[in-house]
């Protein structure tokens, strides 16, 4: 987060807009500059792996192709497994043991679900950039990409109350984990919360990561208050998140945009994980 040194303002109208499409640009020029330099000083080419066990499913495909388009433009070979969850186990072992794969993917959901911890933990951590299993030493991509995005626009967390909405193990979890090592007022609240409201109306910053459309309506959000939306659903055959349409009527929030906030950087953050890992590799100096 201290590498970002651009300050950036996007504005319509009163309203702030956080574009996480600006940040990223400036992202993705530092790290192809990286991976060149990595392939030229070092000889080493960085590789990602993706394993994916479900079969047609149109996210998952948009996911992929879009962690594939966005390895080849910063020079990082991006190999897809599409396999049978049974065999997942066996492919693992040798994308762990395979010294030219940098990084490992197990794109979720898995066609069974109830085995993911046991499927996400069989990958090695220093290979393991999706940061989901239980000794991962990478930090999780889209609780770094908020980070950086509020960082990126100059959002300081001095003296503010920040309420994350969600608990889940990608997002809500781990950013809780990351805001109270660095002593960061931080409440989670989830749809089961009776004081939700409440507990949201005292929020300068709000993060919401639910995956429930609609979630976060105008009435629970203050005047002036940092809005993150990194909830992620489907509704009627469109992704959504989880702000109700009518925040986006207000002229005094500072707040990601329906599309281009939070997604664009949550994979820069992941291919930097992929850097950090192929970087790793070099043999030290005697």
């Amino acid at each position: 987060m201290g590498r970002l040194r651009v300050v950036l303002s996007v504005t319509i109208g009163a309203m702030k807009i956080l574009d996480g499409r600006e940040l990223a640009g400036f992202i993705k020029e530092r790290q192809a500059k990286q991976v060149r330099a990595l392939r030229q000083a070092h000889e080493i080419a960085p590789k990602l792996a993706i394993i994916v066990t479900v079969t047609d499913h149109p996210a998952i495909d948009i996911y992929v192709r879009m962690k594939t388009r966005y390895g080849a433009d910063i020079l990082i070979e991006v190999e897809t497994h599409r396999v049978a969850q049974a065999d997942v186990p066996s492919v693992l072992a040798g994308l762990n043991a395979d010294p030219a794969v940098h990084g490992i993917i197990v794109q979720l959901p898995l066609e069974d679900p109830l085995q993911t911890d046991e499927i996400v933990n069989l990958v090695a951590p220093a290979k393991d950039v999706d940061a989901l299993g239980k000794d991962a030493t990478f930090d999780p991509a889209t609780p770094m990409a908020i980070l950086w995005l509020l960082a990126g626009y100059n959002v300081d967390f001095r003296g503010k109350k920040v309420v994350l909405v969600g608990r889940g193990k990608l997002v809500g979890a781990p950013l809780e984990r990351i805001l109270l090592t660095s002593d960061v007022d931080v409440e989670v609240v989830d749809s089961k919360t009776a004081d939700m409201k409440a507990v949201c109306l005292s929020a300068d910053v709000i993060v919401t990561a639910a995956g429930k459309p609609g979630l976060l309506t105008s009435d629970m959000i203050k005047q002036g208050a940092v809005v993150v939306d990194a909830g992620v659903a489907g509704e009627q055959g469109k992704t959504v998140g989880d702000l109700d349409a009518a925040v986006y009527e207000r002229t005094d929030l500072t707040i990601t945009p329906t599309k281009g906030g939070v997604g664009p950087l949550t994979i820069c953050a992941l291919f930097d994980n992929v850097i950090r890992a192929a970087r790793e590799t070099i043999p030290e100096e005697l």
